[in-house]
């Protein structure tokens, strides 16, 4: 089963991406994807003017970040299949029928993924580092392994957007989708695509500030998720913690020197850890059970579809 073109929207969110934007517009009409959406951002460079010279249809975004240029579009699109990428020109159209084509096969999501051999030219050491472990802390918080979670290129199905709750307002975004796949528990695909390097139009990302908010979204994020990771890490650190002033504790007693206001909160350091990490057990357990209940409803669900 192949997926008619028309019925795939191109969105691609922009900011002052003037020197690729036409090519990119172009390039996937003349591979038959004629519905582009680029959503700008206010560029004052005339992305929005050459994009829609290119043939797509510009919406101008009202909230800032890309994580918003995300949100406004899915709630506008109408076909039942999106494909998303950026306008910076790190991505090409050459993937475009690869990234879709795993719908058509009952996939929810799809992630490009630009850590193979392929697009990995593209990175600096410190930025593809920083993608491994990021990847890493994912699948630690998260419970799965989606390869690139960071990915710029993705394809969706119309159910699959409807499905997400996206909050996020900046780089977050692919972040929260990743998290939003394992939530409602979406068959995601990941396929090889090209990355490459950005040509004329300057980074907005910063490798160190902007790795440290990604890490910390997926620890915040892993708190409806995954509620042993997320409570369990702070209360491993309450107990090391006290572990730690037990230490000094118990050395000034065997010289001699009693420190009882240091004993005592080097109980309750350990005790409020202890409660915290069982407080990630109980949440754990429940959403565990909130989890089957839902498959079973959608069992229950897909059986009353086929007996109508």
């Amino acid at each position: 089963m192949t997926i008619d073109r028309d019925a795939v929207t191109v969105l691609i969110p922009t900011l002052n991406e003037a020197p690729t934007i036409q090519g990119l517009v172009r390039e996937f009409a003349e591979r038959g994807y004629r519905r582009v959406l680029v959503v700008d951002g206010g560029s004052d460079d005339g992305t929005a003017a050459l994009a829609e010279e290119a043939g797509a249809t510009v919406m101008p975004q009202t909230g800032r970040g890309k994580g918003n240029a995300v949100i406004e579009a899915f709630r506008v699109v109408e076909t039942p299949f999106v494909l998303m990428l950026d306008g910076d020109g790190t991505y090409s159209a050459v993937d475009a029928d690869r990234m879709v084509e795993p719908l058509a096969s009952g996939y929810d999501q799809v992630i490009g993924d630009r850590l193979v051999d392929v697009g990995r030219g593209a990175f600096s050491r410190l930025n593809y580092t920083g993608n491994w472990l990021l990847n890493r802390l994912f699948r630690l918080a998260h419970g799965r392994y989606l390869s690139d979670i960071l990915s710029g290129y993705r394809a969706f199905t119309a159910d699959a957007i409807r499905a997400m709750q996206l909050k996020e307002e900046g780089f977050g975004i692919e972040t929260e989708i990743a998290v939003e796949s394992v939530r409602n528990n979406h068959r995601v695909g990941v396929v090889p695509v090209q990355y490459g390097r950005r040509s004329g139009t300057a980074t907005k990302l910063n490798p160190l500030r902007d790795g440290y908010r990604i890490a910390v979204t997926i620890y915040r994020l892993a708190r409806m998720n995954n509620p042993l990771f997320y409570f369990g890490l702070i209360g491993a650190g309450f107990v090391v913690a006290g572990f730690l002033l037990g230490v000094v504790v118990v050395i000034d007693w065997l010289s001699g020197i009693e420190r009882l206001p240091l004993t005592i909160l080097t109980v309750l350091l350990i005790t409020v850890g202890i409660q915290i990490v069982s407080f990630g057990m109980i949440g754990d357990l429940l959403l565990s059970f909130h989890r089957e209940t839902l498959d079973e409803l959608a069992h229950l669900r897909r059986e009353l579809e086929e007996r109508k």
